[in-house]
């Protein structure tokens, strides 16, 4: 079984927050953790909106990037496909998605498709795990 991070979840192993600790138990718990290459963009985003709006100062920030960029080498990063710009387009369709969350979902969904594997989604939008679930993958936090 692999582990699907959307942003929201990724953030929490990075930047201190509700439910960081339990992001961090989740992610000890797989070998093989992927995520889309558009994270990359949305992580730092986060980042520097947080330091916008005064919720973590620009020197844990910085530690935060650091760590994170890190690590992105060992994440299994999908690439940002035809397969899943169009995946992700007919999942705006169906579930009324927001575009990056369409690709995440879409990526997961690919993913899991590429290995045959199980596929744990982990997000914290409640509009993209129901999606999720209907879409036949497992969700986290359920």
């Amino acid at each position: 079984m692999s582990l699907y991070a959307d942003t929201s979840a990724l953030i929490k192993r990075y930047v201190h927050e509700n439910g960081s600790e339990q992001v961090i138990a989740l992610f000890d718990q797989f070998l093989i953790i992927g995520t889309a290459m558009l994270t990359q963009v949305e992580m730092a985003s986060a980042m520097a909106e947080a330091v916008r709006l005064g919720w973590v100062d620009e020197t844990e920030i910085a530690l935060a990037w650091r760590d994170f960029t890190s690590h992105w080498p060992s994440y299994t990063r999908l690439p940002n496909s035809d397969v899943i710009l169009e995946r992700a387009t007919s999942l705006i369709w169906r579930h009324g998605l927001r575009a990056y969350d369409a690709v995440h979902l879409a990526s997961a969904m690919i993913w899991k498709d590429m290995t045959g594997d199980e596929v744990t989604f982990a997000c914290y939008d409640q509009n993209l795990a129901e999606a999720a679930l209907q879409e036949g993958l497992h969700t986290w936090p359920v």
